[in-house]
């Protein structure tokens, strides 16, 4: 026989839902909720996880570190601090030869001066460091009269035959007027002694 349950109706007609129907809603919310939360905790490890090999992975793909040596200029001497590949670099530039920064720049302002002939231009450049070794470091006095006289030598090459006549020292230049006077205008006699003579003439004549 069928047992007929009987279902609480309000003034209104409404059914009440039963304490069962209540504990069993709540019971799936609070199963969702902890189903929710150990999933966000799940989700958290993971990107844990992944920040963890992110790292790993980062720190693994870094370059060497280059190591630092002391390289001396085989033009002037003085030595710095580069790196192989810097060293390299540098010799493949320069036929072989390991420069600083400043010569290099003397090279190249060498080259610009005869044509772009670098390897005429490292040579220059390379021997006028060895004779300033040799030279500039024991007797820098006769460094600095080497250097006045190539100064010298280099002004008087680069003066034109023009210029040559006008020279700074005064024999030079009394020379030069000399010969500029000989080649100018010259006059042929004097208006002085005419007039010194007109006076002169009048006395002697005889009076009348």
């Amino acid at each position: 026989m069928a047992q007929v349950l009987a279902k609480p109706f309000s003034r209104s007609g409404f059914v009440m839902p039963s304490p069962l129907h209540r504990l069993s809603t709540e019971g799936l919310q609070r199963a969702m909720s902890e189903l929710s939360l150990a999933m966000s905790k799940e989700d958290q490890l993971l990107l844990l996880e992944d920040d963890d090999v992110a790292a790993a992975s980062t720190t693994t793909t870094l370059p060497p570190i280059s190591e630092v040596v002391d390289a001396k200029c085989e033009c002037c001497g003085m030595s710095e601090e580069c790196t192989p590949g810097y060293i390299q670099c540098v010799r493949e530039r320069f036929s072989g030869r390991l420069i600083c920064g400043l010569c290099s720049e003397a090279v190249k302002e060498e080259a610009e001066k005869n044509g772009g002939r670098k390897e005429e231009a490292l040579g220059a450049h390379m021997s006028a460091c060895a004779r300033f070794n040799e030279l500039g470091r024991t007797h820098p006095v006769l460094c600095q009269a080497e250097a006045m006289r190539e100064m010298m030598r280099r002004s008087s090459s680069s003066r034109g035959p023009r210029d040559k006549c006008y020279s700074s020292s005064p024999r030079d230049r009394k020379g030069s007027c000399s010969a500029f006077n000989r080649g100018g205008i010259t006059r042929s006699s004097s208006c002085i002694p005419a007039i010194t003579k007109e006076p002169f003439m009048s006395e002697q004549l005889p009076r009348k």
